[in-house]
C-alpha cells in the first residue's frame, strides 16, 4: 500500500506541474489525395496538407496539443500519434475501432493531449490500413523553456524519416493480399523524407539532400515510417553517436550504423568533420526471414558548404540478413539513469506473461481460393489468439459504457500449449500453426506492474518482429535467441539502466522481455509494427482499470466518430 501512494503521488505531482505550465499548440490536417510522380511514374496518394511526408509538429513537454483532423481522403482515417503516453486522454490515442471508430470521408475530428514526462521524438501517422504509407510525419517534442538536452547542443536540428513507396495504390495492394491470402506485394523503393534517391530508375533530381557547415554537430531525428521493413542507415565516412530512441535519453553510443525497426526513432549526433566534400547517407534493408522482399536501397547527400565534389562517397551498407550486426547495435544501448525523465525500472512485479509472437495459417473459408501453404491464408498471433478488431464499436466505448459481446478478457497469460518455440521443424506442424480469430483482452489494475517475455517462434517464417505497445514506454531488461530459459536468462536483467523503448524488435529466432507500468486507465494495443502482419492478427490489448480519481477514464468528446 505504501508502494502504491508513493507511485500515485509522483504521478500526480507530474501531473500538476505539467498543468501548471505549457502552450496550446494548434494544427489543422487536411487529409486529402495528391498526385505526384516516383520512379517514373504518376499516381494519387493520399497525404495531410498536401505534403509527403506530412508536416513536422513541434512542441515543448507540457504542451497541449490539439489537431483537427478534416477528412477529405476517400478513405476512413484515423491519427495515432506513436510513442505519446496520452495520460487522462486516452481518447486521443487513434488505432481504429480500439479507442475509436474511423473518421468518415467528408468528417472531422479533433485530437487534444499534454504531453506529460516526455522529450525527443516520436512521429504521428495513420492508424487505418495501409494509409500510413504516405500519412505519416514527425513530433518533436523538446524540453520545456530554460531547460537543454542532456548533450551538447547541436548547430541544427534534421529531420530523417524513411519510409517505403509502391507503384499502386497500397489500400488496393493489401485488399488483394488479404484476398488471396498470400503476403501483399512488396514495395518498390524506399525513401528518405519522401524521396527515393539518385539508385532508382527516373530518380536523378529526387534524392534529398542537406547542406552542412564544416565543424558543426548535427541532431538527426531519424525515423523508420516504413511499412514492412527494418532497415540499417549508414553514413559514409562519418560516425553517428546515439543519444535518444523513441523519445528517450540514452547513455552516448558511438556507432557507424544505426538500425530502426518499423515504428521506432533513433536521434544520432553527427559532427562535419571530414573533407569538405559530399557523402552518401543511405537506408538499406535488415530482413532476418528468408522470404522476398524489397532489396533496394535509397539513399541522400550530405553537402559540405562550398564543396564543388560532383560524386558522393558511398558507404559500405551491411549484408540484408546481418542479424550480427543487428543485434549488437539493439543490445549495446542503454538508458541515461537520471537524466531527463528517466523512469527507474520498477522492481516488484505484480503480472507475469509469456506471449509468443509469429505467423501461422487461416482456413480458407467455403467457396473461396487461398494461394497461401496449404491452399489456406496466411494468419498471425499471440498465444496462438489471432487478434480480430472490431466493426460495430470501438473497445474503448465499450469498456466505457459496459457493452458485451464486443470483446471478452480471456487473453491467455501464457500459450495454451508449450512447445520448442524456435526450432524450424515445427515450421509447418499442421497441428500447431492454425489460429483462431478473437477479439481478446488482458485486463489489469490501475498501477500494476506487468513483465512480458516476448518470444519468437518459428512457424512459417522465422523472423524478427518489432512489437509496438501504445499508451507506455517499457524498460528492455534483455533479449537474445532460441528459447527464453526462466532459470538462466533473468540473471541477464539489466534492472540499472537498460534501454526505454515503445517498440521492441523481438530478435530472429529470440525473445526479449520488457515490464511497464499500467498507470493510465483506457485500452491499449500491443501489436506487431509490420503492417503486413497487423490485418493477420498479431496484436492483443490491454484494457487498465479506473484507478483513484483523476486516473478514471473519461466520457468521449462529444466529436468521438461513430461506427
Amino acid at each position: 500500500m505504501a508502494r502504491f501512494a508513493f507511485v500515485l503521488a509522483c504521478a500526480l505531482a507530474l501531473l500538476a506541474s505539467s498543468v501548471a505550465s505549457g502552450a496550446i499548440v494548434e494544427h489543422s490536417f487536411n487529409v486529402n489525395n495528391l498526385t505526384v510522380t516516383r520512379l517514373c511514374k504518376e499516381q494519387s496518394i493520399t497525404v495531410v496538407n498536401g505534403s509527403y511526408p506530412g508536416p513536422t509538429i513541434r512542441v515543448r513537454e507540457g504542451d497541449t496539443l490539439v489537431v483537427h483532423v478534416f477528412n477529405q481522403s476517400p478513405y476512413n482515417i484515423t491519427i495515432h500519434w506513436h510513442g505519446i503516453f496520452q495520460l487522462l486522454s486516452a481518447w486521443a490515442d487513434g488505432p481504429v475501432y480500439v479507442t475509436q471508430c474511423p473518421i468518415l470521408p467528408g468528417h472531422k475530428y479533433t485530437y487534444r493531449f499534454k504531453i506529460t514526462g516526455q522529450e525527443g521524438t516520436l512521429w504521428w501517422h495513420a492508424h487505418v490500413s495501409w494509409l500510413r504509407a504516405t500519412v505519416h510525419g514527425a513530433l518533436i517534442i523538446h524540453p520545456k523553456a530554460g531547460r537543454s538536452f542532456p548533450f551538447p547542443k547541436p548547430y541544427k536540428e534534421i529531420p530523417v524519416i524513411l519510409g517505403e513507396w509502391w507503384n499502386g495504390n497500397v489500400v488496393d495492394i493489401e485488399n488483394e493480399g488479404l484476398a488471396t491470402g498470400i503476403a501483399p506485394n512488396n514495395s518498390n523503393a524506399y525513401s528518405i523524407n519522401g524521396l527515393p534517391g539518385d539508385l532508382y530508375d527516373c530518380s536523378q533530381n529526387q534524392t534529398y539532400q542537406v547542406k552542412v557547415v564544416k565543424g558543426k554537430t548535427y541532431l538527426l531525428r531519424i525515423i523508420n515510417a516504413a511499412l514492412n521493413n527494418q532497415l540499417f542507415y549508414k553514413i559514409a565516412n562519418h560516425n553517428m553517436t546515439v543519444v535518444a530512441i523513441d523519445a528517450t535519453y540514452t547513455t552516448p553510443y558511438i556507432t557507424d550504423v544505426v538500425v530502426v525497426a518499423p515504428g521506432q526513432t533513433t536521434d544520432v549526433l553527427i559532427t562535419a568533420n571530414q573533407q569538405t566534400g559530399s557523402y552518401y547517407m543511405a537506408a538499406t534493408p535488415y530482413m532476418s526471414a528468408n522470404i522476398n522482399f524489397d532489396n533496394t536501397t535509397t539513399r541522400g547527400i550530405i553537402v559540405y558548404e562550398n564543396s564543388t565534389s560532383s560524386s558522393p562517397i558511398m558507404p559500405a551498407l551491411p549484408n540484408p540478413g546481418d542479424t550480427p550486426t543487428a543485434h549488437k547495435f539493439n543490445t549495446n544501448i542503454t538508458g541515461l539513469a537520471g537524466g531527463p525523465q528517466w523512469v527507474p525500472v520498477p522492481t516488484n512485479v505484480d503480472e507475469h506473461m509469456f506471449v509468443t509472437v509469429g505467423v501461422n495459417l487461416e482456413l480458407c473459408p467455403v467457396n473461396a481460393t487461398c494461394q497461401g501453404p496449404f491452399n489456406n491464408k496466411l494468419s498471425a498471433s499471440m498465444n496462438n489468439e489471432s487478434f480480430q478488431l472490431p466493426t460495430n464499436l470501438s473497445m474503448m466505448q465499450a469498456q466505457f459504457y459496459n457493452v458485451s459481446g464486443i470483446y471478452t478478457t480471456d487473453f491467455p497469460d501464457q500459450p495454451a500449449v508449450k512447445f520448442d518455440y524456435t526450432d524450424s521443424n515445427i515450421s509447418l506442424d499442421l497441428s500447431l500453426i492454425y489460429a483462431p480469430k478473437s477479439t481478446k483482452v488482458k485486463t489489469l489494475k490501475f498501477n500494476s506492474t506487468v513483465e512480458i517475455v516476448l518470444q519468437n517462434t518459428a512457424f512459417l517464417a522465422i523472423e524478427n518482429h518489432p512489437i509496438h505497445l501504445h499508451g507506455f514506454n517499457f524498460h528492455v531488461l534483455a533479449q537474445g535467441f532460441g528459447n527464453y530459459d526462466p532459470i538462466n536468462d533473468p540473471k541477464k536483467f539489466n534492472l540499472i539502466n537498460p534501454q526505454i523503448r515503445n517498440t521492441i524488435g523481438v530478435p530472429v529466432g529470440g525473445w526479449a522481455v520488457i515490464r511497464f507500468t499500467a498507470n493510465n486507465p483506457g485500452m491499449w494495443f500491443m501489436h506487431c509494427h509490420l503492417d503486413v502482419h497487423l490485418p493477420w492478427g498479431l496484436g492483443m490489448v490491454f484494457e487498465v482499470e479506473n484507478g483513484p480519481t483523476p486516473w478514471v477514464l473519461s466520457p468521449p468528446p462529444a466529436d468521438l466518430p461513430q461506427c
